[in-house]
């Protein structure tokens, strides 16, 4: 298998899931995705992670975006884990997780490093657009907590690039200012970009987001 890179069609599959049997790209419908994998139940990095991203769901709900998690464990491990994440955690686990016992979905998305693990999945992450297109690919090693602040970013930076004609600079959080795409020219800027703009260098080009 290939690795997935930005651009690509985000592969389709059939599991089975904590909350039923899903396809992967009618589950997704519309939404953006964020599809993410951890490399064995009751493992506590994840457990952690599985937690914070329960209580994010209102956050990515507002972004469009559905949440989906893998593990190599069976449905019954899966569900034993849940009740330990939502004590632990003191949350709810309220999005589906995905039983990839056989390692089809984990191989489809090369989630399989036999240098780290030939048994376990990395921690992936990958975030998919309407499109179904992926739009951003992650690795974690299993020592290190993703950081789902990052995450929001990131899809609050591909959803407006996907309108406009900018970029979002080092840092950039929703609200600030962006980077006018170098391809529109100074003579097209106040039609494009009615809010004003502060030019740094001929390249480099400021102004307000658009969208707020």
């Amino acid at each position: 298998m290939s690795t997935l890179r930005l651009g690509d069609i985000a592969p389709d599959f059939h599991a089975e899931t904590t909350q039923g049997p899903i396809n992967f790209h009618e589950w997704l419908g519309d939404s953006w995705g964020v599809l993410f994998s951890h490399p064995a139940d009751f493992t506590p990095v994840c457990t952690t992670e599985l937690g914070t991203v329960a209580n994010y769901v209102p956050e990515f709900t507002k972004r469009n975006t559905k949440v989906i998690a893998l593990s190599v464990d069976g449905l019954d491990s899966h569900k034993e884990w849940i009740k330990d994440i939502n004590e632990t955690q003191n949350t709810e686990v309220n999005f589906p997780i995905i039983a990839d016992e056989d390692k089809k979905v984990a191989n489809l998305y090369d989630m399989l490093h036999p240098n780290a693990s030939d048994k376990f999945t990395v921690r992936s992450v990958f975030v998919i657009g309407p499109d179904k297109k992926i739009k951003l690919t992650l690795t974690y090693p299993a020592s290190t907590g993703r950081n789902f602040d990052e995450l929001l970013r990131v899809i609050d930076s591909l959803q407006l690039t996907a309108n406009y004609s900018v970029a979002t600079p080092a840092n950039w959080k929703d609200g600030e200012d962006v980077v006018i795409a170098p391809a529109i020219p100074d003579s097209d800027i106040p039609a494009k970009f009615p809010k004003g703009h502060k030019p740094i260098k001929p390249y480099l080009r400021l102004t307000p987001q658009p969208n707020k």
